[in-house]
């Protein structure tokens, strides 16, 4: 009798817990697919081609394809680097506003990517965790850094999928000032922009891939939260989409991650598709970089309907560059700085 009621105990325990988040993949498809543009994952040589990674030499093992599972449903695809403990990227759609406010959620971490069988709940206690950052490691942390989202929680379409994106899968380290400053400011916008420019005949869908650069050590651990976690260099952000004349949409977003003094009103600028991919050719050292389908980054227009073209720089400082700053905004179709009156909620993010 003792032993039926200690296993009762146990289901009811389980039963308590966080649904299973994710699923370790050997390549993305066929499992999301969906969240890539025409099925077509970005391509970055050494470390992703055509689906697949490219696990070799000293990389054996170390970037895991994850596609992000919660209550039995794929809600983004996320390329895990191991040995750094972040998400190289994560790719998500936008589909429209939310519907849900901002979850009370739990952060969660992949037990699959540390070999533990049946664990459903994914928190996990930080001795039993090798590949990965855990909750601990920001708690503990005195470097003033958020976990910050790469699909952002306020992307997300419903309360199902903003809770999914609270995996620290699916977060790095991120200088709060900046994360709460103008990484959010532009999120803010780039979101009006999407529901603006990306509805056609479908409705409103927008492919958005977010990444993270991760720093060089340079025989410190500066560059590492709690002596574990790599503090990426820059976090960038790209996204296509058709608009209703289905004309192909593109823009792009990249910036240092740096601590923000609180009156220097900084602001991310857009960028072109072409460009972003050119800045990561270069800071990983590849052959080529292709973030989304060629259609994507040649002769599209920017959000607000200008021609990509000519280069944006990648931050502009409103209290040095005033003029400079808001004429190339202008010119790139961006939208106004996010205020109460514009409704432009972005509380999903580190609090």
């Amino acid at each position: 009798m003792m032993g039926v009621l200690n296993h009762l105990s146990t289901l009811l325990l389980l039963s308590l817990l966080p649904p299973a988040l994710s699923h370790v993949v050997k390549r993305f498809d066929p499992e999301c697919k969906k969240f890539f543009m025409e099925e077509t994952t970005p391509n970055l040589p050494g470390i992703l081609v055509d689906g697949p990674v490219q696990n070799q030499g000293q990389n054996q093992n170390r970037y895991k394809p994850i596609c992000q599972l919660f209550n039995n449903i794929y809600r983004f695809a996320t390329l895990y680097d191991t040995t750094n403990r972040i998400p190289v990227f994560s790719a998500y759609t936008f589909t429209g506003p939310p519907t849900d406010p901002r979850p009370n959620q739990r952060w969660m971490i992949e037990p699959q990517l540390e070999d533990i069988n049946n664990q459903r709940d994914m928190k996990v206690d930080n001795k039993a965790v090798t590949h990965q950052a855990v909750d601990t490691d920001y708690k503990l942390n005195k470097m003033k850094m958020d976990r910050g989202h790469l699909f952002p929680c306020s992307y997300a379409p419903d309360d199902d999928t903003k809770r999914s994106t609270f995996t620290l899968t699916n977060a790095v380290p991120q200088a709060r000032s900046f994360n709460r400053g103008s990484w959010k400011t532009m999120e803010c916008r780039v979101r009006k922009a999407l529901l603006k420019d990306c509805i056609n005949n479908n409705g409103i869908k927008a492919y958005v891939v977010t990444g993270a650069v991760p720093s060089n050590n340079n025989n410190n651990n500066n560059n590492k939260l709690n002596d574990r976690v790599n503090i990426p260099s820059h976090l960038w952000t790209t996204y296509c989409c058709k608009n209703n004349l289905g004309q192909l949409v593109a823009g792009a977003h990249w910036a240092e991650n740096v601590a923000e003094e609180k009156n220097e009103m900084k602001t991310v600028t857009p960028i072109t598709l072409n460009q972003l991919e050119l800045k990561l050719k270069s800071v990983y050292e590849l052959s080529e970089v292709k973030l989304f389908p060629k259609g994507c980054s040649t002769n599209v227009e920017q959000a607000g309907g200008k021609r990509t073209g000519e280069p944006i720089g990648e931050l502009t400082n409103k209290k040095q560059k005033s003029g400079e700053g808001s004429i190339k905004m202008k010119r790139a179709g961006e939208l106004k700085e996010c205020d109460e009156e514009d409704e432009c909620d972005c509380d999903c993010d580190e609090k």
